[in-house]
């Protein structure tokens, strides 16, 4: 639908567990990663500045049968989507506790629902579509991370996944394939409808009206260019973290402007 310029992509579909871990050992050009696994990719590849997902005001969810507080959660067992995630990275940062303090399961993210409902686990910590849907289950919410973020920094939002770039390729080729990357975001933002009825093959059990909804949350201005607000809440996610002992070393972060 856009001049690509003499690039050729394949499109890869895979859940963000593997794209981080794929990303670990630099085996693709281009990849999404969970902002916290950027943090162990970094030696191999430059940030994007499009095609992120940015929690303005909302992002990943504490839930349960009742609200619990925050320090009723912390006795209670949790159902993490990763420990790879963003989503866990912001668990730790609001508990201010370190994983191997944490009370945790990891569970597939399309489960966590179902574990809480079976007792696996008391509280589950949500994303993607289950922030729109958790009321259908009978849940609570006991924390947004996204607003605790906000609330804490600024108002800014809280990032959770970015798309990356081998820094194999020069920095003049990392900016063709970025233009050409948010051109794309573009015509999709500008062909709603049919980007939405396009994507509807890649949901997982969504109706057009709830990926509409979806998408309207974390398909927006922040992911045509998370400009240097974006910049500065990623420097300060990874900042915090490594201040506190959650990530082994203070990044350099290298942004494709």
């Amino acid at each position: 639908m856009i001049p690509t310029h003499g690039f050729r992509f394949n499109h890869i579909l895979q859940d963000i567990q593997t794209l981080n871990e794929r990303a670990t050992r630099g085996e693709l050009d281009i990849t999404a990663v969970s902002i916290h696994a950027y943090a162990y990719v970094s030696d191999k590849y430059a940030l994007l500045p499009s095609g992120a997902s940015m929690g303005d005001g909302y992002g990943p969810m504490l839930v349960a049968k009742t609200k619990y507080s925050r320090a009723e959660i912390l006795k209670r067992k949790i159902a993490v989507p990763g420990t790879m995630t963003s989503a866990f990275l912001a668990l730790q940062l609001w508990s201010g506790k370190p994983a191997k303090e944490l009370n945790y399961v990891v569970v597939p993210f399309d489960q966590i629902f179902k574990a809480v409902r079976e007792g696996k686990a008391e509280v589950g910590l949500i994303i993607h579509e289950g922030q729109l849907t958790y009321k259908n289950e009978g849940l609570v919410v006991s924390e947004d991370l996204g607003v605790w973020w906000g609330r804490q920094n600024g108002g800014l939002p809280l990032p959770l996944g970015g798309n990356v770039i081998h820094k194999k390729f020069s920095p003049v080729v990392r900016r063709q394939i970025s233009d050409i990357l948010t051109a794309s975001i573009q015509f999709s933002l500008d062909h709603r409808a049919e980007a939405v009825q396009h994507a509807l093959q890649f949901a997982r059990d969504m109706g057009r009206d709830l990926a509409d909804q979806f998408v309207g949350m974390y398909v927006n201005h922040w992911t045509l260019d998370y400009g240097e607000r974006g910049r500065e809440s990623i420097r300060r996610f990874l900042g915090q973290a490594f201040e506190r002992g959650l990530i082994p070393h203070r990044q350099e972060l290298e942004f494709v402007v």
